[in-house]
């Protein structure tokens, strides 16, 4: 069973930088993709930035320019590089993964349907 721990997340002043990190255990021989995803209070969840395991990623909009993901193979561990940060980046933010062995899944930010998550991390950007 993959488990995943998010951690990093702080309190900072506007254009600040914050790096999350997600710790990862149980992972088996497969095919994956990883996305932080961030939602405020009541609201949908919006995908942030997704890698797989062929190094390809994809991010929002929103954050494009500023934010980096990022993996640590060895470690087993995702990071978010998280620079110019604005207020309106305040949110809850969740790393997730999916795992398959069949099939073709693209790497975007747009997919919803992930196998694993974490319980978020809090970043607030204080104006």
């Amino acid at each position: 069973q993959v488990q995943l721990a998010e951690s990093g997340g702080d309190s900072v002043l506007p254009v600040g930088s914050l790096r999350l990190c997600c710790q990862a255990s149980g992972y088996t021989d497969s095919n994956w993709f990883m996305t932080w995803f961030r939602q405020r209070s009541g609201k949908p969840l919006e995908g942030v930035a997704s890698i797989d395991n062929n190094g390809r990623t994809d991010y929002a909009d929103s954050v494009n320019g500023r934010f980096t993901i990022s993996q640590d193979k060895a470690t087993h561990t995702l990071y978010l590089q998280m620079d110019s940060l604005l207020p309106g980046d305040t949110d809850i933010y969740y790393c997730a993964a999916k795992y398959y062995t069949h099939g073709y899944y693209p790497c975007t930010v747009r997919f919803m349907s992930m196998d694993y998550w974490g319980k978020g991390t809090l970043v607030t950007i204080s104006s």
